[in-house]
């Protein structure tokens, strides 16, 4: 019998001692059950894909990545996370020309969500436009506005990453981290990092704030692909920044996972640095700016701690990997693509 190698997953977060705790919003429980229930209705999912949904858990990401949040807005950033799973299962089972379909619909609901959607359409049309109705309950229209953007980008992304898929291409390193960066999803994610915070317009396009959303991106891509390397070598899909290290540098996995750790390690630093340049405007505004900052640290350890504690990528053994920080490498496998309902 062959005994398949061990991979040791680096730690980034303890060596560089990440200040903010695991902590879990008081209201996850409770607004779990609304939002699975409020995505489940729709009947979009075959019993594959709602299993993966159930696995995944992201309310429980949601609930880490968001702990200070208050009722309403955690709501809003459930339903979210759910929204960007049932875009991501509709645009990973057909070709670029059916993503753009889909990107068509959604972009249309979010900017109308006053109007009801027309008869026979993806049923990501009304997913949308309900998202987007409770979204504006929340949210300031300046937030709206931010979101719409950082949502299309998103979406036009995942076009080139279905191009991709359909060429077999795999990307240098600095390509793969520009489109990764907006294909993760993080950008329309950290609309709830603003929520309930009084921040005026022109600090929130502020070079330096940008800069850390910018990092933010950058730690969600690594931690992502490091957690997510081993199922997706299973089954062959190579969109993943160790995949693309181990081509471009000539190494092996754990050379990949290496490069990959030190360069995660030098977002976070910057990401500190960053924080200490950001000018002043005064108290009130410095406030919650920190504020803002806080709950972006607080992400960082929410979205680490998410991948040990969902089933989306260890399954029932993500616990005990998470403390060994070893796991076995999983044997190829031929994958059956699930279906959605459209």
């Amino acid at each position: 019998m062959t005994t398949l190698p061990q991979v040791h997953l680096p730690d980034v977060l303890t060596l560089v001692q990440w200040p903010t705790p695991r902590k879990l919003n008081q209201h996850y429980a409770e607004v779990k059950l609304d939002s699975d229930s409020w995505l489940r209705s729709f009947g979009a999912f075959d019993d594959s894909s709602q299993k993966a949904f159930d696995k995944c858990n992201f309310a429980l990401l949601c609930g880490l990545g968001y702990p200070l949040l208050d009722k309403d807005c955690f709501r809003a950033a459930c339903d979210l996370m759910a929204f960007m799973f049932a875009v991501d299962e509709y645009t990973d089972k057909v070709d670029s020309d059916g993503v753009r379909v889909n990107v068509d619909t959604v972009m249309d609901a979010l900017r109308n969500p006053h109007v009801e959607r027309p008869p026979g359409e993806s049923k990501l049309g009304e997913i949308a436009r309900q998202f987007s109705l409770r979204c504006i309950e929340v949210t300031s229209v300046s937030s709206q506005r931010r979101f719409i953007a950082a949502f299309e980008e998103y979406v036009h992304a995942v076009i080139d990453e279905a191009a991709d898929r359909e060429k077999g291409r795999i990307r240098g390193i600095a390509d793969y981290l520009e489109l990764r960066r907006l294909t993760i999803g993080g950008y329309p994610s950290f609309l709830c990092l603003e929520l309930g915070l009084d921040i005026p317009d022109d600090v929130m396009e502020h070079p330096g704030v940008k800069s850390l959303f910018s990092l933010l991106a950058e730690t969600v891509v690594f931690t992502n692909d490091m957690y997510s390397y081993n199922v997706e070598q299973a089954r062959g899909d190579n969109h993943n920044i160790i995949a693309v290290v181990m081509k471009e540098k000539g190494v092996d996995l754990d050379g990949a996972l290496t490069w990959v750790a030190a360069s995660y390690e030098e977002v976070l630093s910057r990401f500190q640095a960053q924080h200490r340049m950001l000018p002043s405007w005064g108290p009130a505004i410095d406030a919650a700016v920190n504020e803002l900052v806080e709950r972006l640290r607080f992400w960082i350890r929410g979205h680490d701690c998410w991948s040990f504690e969902s089933e989306r990528y260890f399954g029932t053994e993500g616990v005990e990997i998470q403390t060994l920080r070893s796991m076995t490498l999983l044997p190829k496998v031929k994958v059956t693509p699930a279906s959605v309902v459209a």
